[in-house]
């Protein structure tokens, strides 16, 4: 079997052998009247008509005078038949000897149904569009390698298309979330990438530095308070579809680039922001898989019914910590040894406690489960909630044991807000990396008055993950973070 190097460098001589042909083996425009897919649905009105048609090579195949030539454009596969009494030889004979799979062309001809009942064009005149200089992944076997396949999606795309319709399918995920949306009155808005503290959430940020201003900035880990100042200027309802930057670690669920759906609404809550959170992702699970049921992995997850709340608090109590909220650090440790969870010196006792809950409890959640009563320290933009102001009004979704959905009402106290940032700023000097700091930017907007706020954030990727059946997070990410060669 020939190399890749000897491969291209074959291609490479028939390149030079279309140009000394005067040929262009890269015009500037094609001349086809339409998509194949149009053409294909019309094809009966159509049927002796000329069509000029273009499209890139699947394959070629030589049968006596004939050669069937299979062309496909992006939205259809239409097939091109050479024969000897309808084209001329010098053209039928640049043909043979220097197209490959992989190049683009266009054929001009009558449409016509063969024998076998193959709708194809007739060719009498066809044109290099596009000279291939490497060979496409075998047509059978495509990228085997998943790495490779990550590296190179555009060829996964081309060799397996389940690859290329889950991300059609992402793409209408995502339409159908804008439209609901601004169906109930959201309006899409933008905020900044490159900002001045990394607020939000906790997470640790990515740097940059911008020379005009001498300025080191982060990429944004959350627009949550960008989206919060909008709701102080008077937009009482606001979504972003977000690319969030997190420099974390990678695994089945995390990818350090990923892409995040945040709304806030004011004079709302997160008691009304669950109501809405089921409505809507029950609604995208029937349009998107057409069922109320979905097979996730080997599990299948049923969106037909009330979705189950439980306590975050109680969860960690089966755990065997008996009071959450009242337990020491130092028994929490303890117990997060006993389950193999790996602390830090630096760790906070909700961390700790947020850690063993992320190995040991979520994992089991399969049906969709919201979770509330988290400790006030795990979610410093988070309201105190009535019942117990050691407790935020807060809660999460999970589905498949991903966490889909965070969401809570917002913490519009300024005098509150300063105190949780100050406690945040201790726990980020004592070493964790993650922690929240001090947004004077974000405080001086909150003296203004934030009415109160309802807010959800949901992990687009994840989302798409649980509709398309793919456990890989990095399946869902045309271009996912991925160490260079």
């Amino acid at each position: 079997m020939a190399s890749l190097s000897e491969l291209r460098a074959e291609r490479l001589k028939k390149l030079a052998a279309l140009k000394a042909a005067k040929v262009n083996p890269y015009p500037i425009s094609s001349k086809r009247n339409g998509d194949i897919a149009i053409i294909l649905n019309k094809f009966d009105r159509l049927i002796g008509q000329k069509s000029i048609v273009a499209g890139r090579v699947l394959s070629i195949r030589g049968q006596g005078g004939l050669v069937f030539v299979d062309l496909n454009d992006g939205t259809g596969k239409i097939q091109a038949l050479f024969r000897e009494n309808d084209i001329n030889d010098d053209q039928l004979s640049l043909f043979k000897d220097n197209v490959d799979i992989g190049d683009f062309i266009e054929v001009t001809g009558s449409l016509m149904i063969t024998n076998r009942g193959e709708k194809s064009v007739a060719v009498t005149t066809w044109t290099m569009l596009t000279k291939s200089l490497r060979p496409l992944p075998d047509k059978w076997h495509g990228l085997a390698d998943a790495d490779e396949r990550y590296r190179h999606r555009y060829l996964d795309s081309l060799s397996n298309p389940e690859v290329k319709e889950r991300f059609i399918r992402r793409s209408a995920i995502i339409s159908l979330i804008r439209k609901l949306l601004d169906k109930a009155g959201f309006l899409e808005v933008e905020t900044p990438v490159l900002q001045p503290s990394a607020g939000g959430a906790t997470a640790l940020p990515f740097i940059t530095h911008h020379n005009a201003l001498d300025l080191d900035l982060f990429l944004r880990i959350a627009p949550e308070l960008y989206l919060k100042q909008m709701v102080v200027g008077g937009f009482t309802k606001v979504y972003e579809i977000a690319r969030n930057f997190r420099n974390e670690g990678i695994d089945a669920t995390h990818n350090p680039e990923f892409t995040m759906l945040e709304w806030y609404e004011a004079y709302s809550e997160a008691k009304i922001q669950q109501k809405f959170v089921e409505k809507l992702v029950k609604h995208i699970v029937k349009t998107i898989a057409g069922d109320n049921t979905i097979t996730f992995g080997e599990q299948k997850i049923n969106f037909g019914t009330k979705f189950t709340r439980v306590s975050y608090l109680d969860l960690l109590k089966e755990t065997g910590i008996a009071k959450p909220l009242t337990a020491s650090r130092e028994e929490v440790v303890a117990r997060a040894g006993e389950l193999n969870v790996k602390t830090e010196p630096s760790d906070t006792k909700e961390k700790i406690l947020d850690n063993i809950y992320k190995k040991v409890c979520r994992p089991k959640l399969t049906q969709p489960t919201f979770i509330v009563e988290y400790p006030v320290d795990y979610l410093p933009l988070a309201k105190r909630s009535n019942k117990n102001n050691k407790l935020v009004d807060a809660f999460q979704l999970v589905v498949g044991g991903m966490e889909l959905v965070k969401a809570f009402s917002e913490l519009n106290d300024p005098v509150d807000q300063r105190e949780r940032f100050a406690a945040q700023d201790k726990v980020k000097a004592t070493g964790d990396a993650e922690a929240q700091t001090t947004d004077e930017s974000y405080l001086e907007a909150l003296e203004y008055g934030l009415p109160p706020t309802g807010g959800v954030g949901i992990g687009l990727d994840r989302l798409v993950m649980l509709l398309t059946n793919t456990t890989n997070i990095r399946e869902v990410i045309f271009f996912p973070t991925l160490r260079p060669k």
